[in-house]
């Protein structure tokens, strides 16, 4: 199938190259394929590509279709395009269709911003929208697709070796920025602009907003973990448990914490959060795009994480981490996984996550409450 499609994909290349495009090429074309978080992250260091954009020069930013939902926290400055990855990649006519929009778009400059990118995704995109200048990161190796991304260099014009695996997200983009614009820029502090977002809500009490819930429920704290925690604030705060529609139901295990006086569940798309956010006296997220999205809008937010992305994602570097962050994880020797975890589960969850203390998380609340009083 994979063959298959790979004919089809060459065949619409040669289709396209044969018709007719507006000349000369204008437009910057950013590609962004990663989630949630990753597009929040990216907002802090995005109006750096803008400048790649000539006077009067329109910039697009492609983005998956689930990250683009916190689009919103990017400053203004650029279009932005949602694409559908699950179709792209079972829909032939979707993949052709939007193959020859990038195309018809004629951009004078394609950038890749991803350090880890898919050959039959992420790069039938680049391929397709065939920039008069096209430039990207060194990939991230991959071995299963080893072959496909050593083919796919020839895509770029020029390529920038960003370093190892275990970089700094923030970091890495800024470096990226850098050679582009021929710039010297440090990273950012991962907070963003107060004047681009919602004001806060109005409330008549305090409350504290928790992420309990991932994609990934290997990475869920125990419900006992968020008992300790919930158990250390004062005694006037109110709980407010946030996630997706159903996310409540799909973890039983949570029911009693969810169903006790003075608690609440809000299943609110994350732009409607940022006011939330912004109102409520604290965050306490595992490791997800709420985590992010309570830090960048300023909340003082505890973050519970793997050892999985020390080194590249949690905790940030400490020139980008603001004063409102603050993480806790278990260390392990196997640090920096990057998710690739090879020891067993633990009661259903990742080992560093099993292993992170209750007795830590409640101290780390306690401290930050004593803060805010």
């Amino acid at each position: 199938m994979a063959d298959l499609q790979s004919l089809k994909d060459r065949f619409h290349a040669w289709r396209r190259r044969r018709a007719s495009r507006p000349s000369p090429p204008e437009g910057v074309l950013l590609l962004a394929c990663g989630g949630l978080g990753d597009t929040i992250l990216l907002a802090h260091v995005i109006d750096r590509f803008y400048r790649l954009a000539r006077p009067g020069e329109p910039v697009t930013v492609l983005l998956r279709k689930d990250g683009a939902k916190t689009a919103f926290m990017f400053p203004p400055g650029a279009d932005v395009m949602a694409v559908d990855f699950n179709r792209l990649r079972g829909d032939g006519t979707y993949r052709r269709q939007t193959g020859d929009d990038l195309y018809e778009k004629n951009f004078r400059l394609v950038v890749s911003l991803d350090y880890l990118r898919h050959p039959l995704l992420d790069e039938y995109l680049i391929a397709a929208a065939a920039g008069a200048e096209t430039v990207a990161m060194v990939a991230k190796p991959w071995r299963k697709y080893a072959a496909q991304l050593a083919r796919n260099r020839a895509l770029y014009d020029r390529l920038f070796e960003s370093g190892d695996a275990r970089v700094d997200k923030i970091a890495r983009w800024t470096a990226f920025a850098n050679w582009l614009n021929g710039s010297v820029d440090a990273p950012p502090l991962a907070l963003a602009d107060p004047a681009v977002l919602a004001p806060p809500a109005g409330t008549d009490e305090p409350f504290v907003m928790v992420q309990a819930f991932s994609a990934v429920k290997a990475k869920q704290c125990s419900p006992a973990v968020f008992e300790r925690a919930l158990a250390a604030l004062p005694s006037d705060w109110q709980v407010v448990f946030t996630g997706a529609p159903g996310e409540e139901a799909a973890n039983p295990e949570f029911a009693a914490l969810l169903t006790r006086p003075g608690v609440r569940y809000d299943d609110s798309a994350f732009e409607d959060l940022v006011p939330k956010l912004r109102a409520a006296k604290m965050a306490i997220s595992v490791d997800t795009a709420f985590m992010h999205l309570a830090i960048a809008v300023g909340t003082p937010t505890l973050g519970l994480a793997s050892a999985a992305y020390v080194g590249e994602i949690v905790p940030y570097a400490p020139e980008s981490t603001p004063k409102n962050a603050h993480f806790l994880y278990h260390d392990m020797p196997c640090r920096g996984c990057l998710g690739d975890c090879t020891l067993p589960f633990e009661e259903g969850r990742y080992p560093c996550i099993a292993r992170l203390e209750a007795d830590r998380v409640e101290e780390a609340v306690i401290k930050i409450a004593s803060t805010l009083a």
